[in-house]
């Protein structure tokens, strides 16, 4: 592992909407270069790096909900689009160079892995990517609970949830022009406000096994760097002493 470096194994959380491009809807596969390429910077630092990816540029299920779907059905779909991300991520990242497997929680041997965590763990200390695909494998879970528990799991040093935002604020910056920034939070601060970091299921899950959660902007050029070299950039929710 790279010594100058504060993370040696990190999970990252990406939206489905990093892939959609201007469109805000399905995957654009130049978007999934831009993507790749930022990975691709951080890989050649020796780290080993999963992922976890949404589904909201191919599926929302509260749009299904509000039409009647039952809950389980509309989760099951978005689980199916985070696989569609998954390896349309692969495919971008594998024409960058990067070595890359997909797991999936739920099983599809044709188009990837199953998820066994001990093969994600070899391949990680063979220097491929990880992304896991299909969220828990369970209804009512979300991704950023996915996040959560694979990074736990696989025993990552920092979950970082990159966004389109620079990190974590009191209220929404694009509303509000006096939204404050936060550096730092607690996990209990952060569920007690109900910031939107990730789920409350993520945080507590999080909290229970003092797993490190970082928001920051994807798209801020050399961040992804910064961050692992341990510099202050986005906001860091931990335990901060408590």
């Amino acid at each position: 592992m790279g010594t100058d470096l504060k993370y040696s194994r990190v999970l990252l959380k990406l939206s489905g909407e990093a892939l959609s491009g201007d469109a805000g809807f399905g995957i654009d596969p130049l978007r999934a270069e831009e993507v790749a390429r930022l990975i691709g910077e951080i890989a050649k630092l020796d780290i080993q790096i999963a992922i976890v990816i949404g589904a909201g540029n191919l599926w929302r299920g509260t749009l299904g909900l509000d039409r009647g779907m039952d809950r389980a059905t509309a989760d099951y779909m978005g689980m199916l689009g985070t696989v569609m991300n998954a390896m349309a991520l692969m495919d971008a990242l594998e024409r960058c160079g990067v070595v890359t497997r997909v797991q999936s929680a739920i099983e599809m041997k044709s188009v990837a892995e199953p998820y066994i965590r001990r093969r994600a763990i070899r391949h990680l200390e063979k220097g491929r990517v990880v992304i896991f695909g299909g969220g828990t494998g369970n209804p009512y879970f979300s991704t950023d609970t996915a996040a959560a528990l694979r990074a736990t799991e696989i025993g990552a040093d920092i979950v970082i949830k990159a966004t389109k935002v620079d990190g974590v604020y009191d209220k929404d910056p694009k509303k509000y022009a006096d939204a404050v920034k936060f550096d730092q939070l607690s996990y209990i601060e952060t569920l007690n406000r109900r910031l939107a970091v990730m789920d409350s299921t993520a945080i507590s899950l999080c909290m229970d096994n003092n797993m490190p959660i970082m928001v920051l902007n994807l798209w801020e050029p050399g961040i992804l760097q910064d961050a692992l070299n341990g510099e202050p950039v986005g906001t860091l929710v931990t335990d901060l002493g408590e």
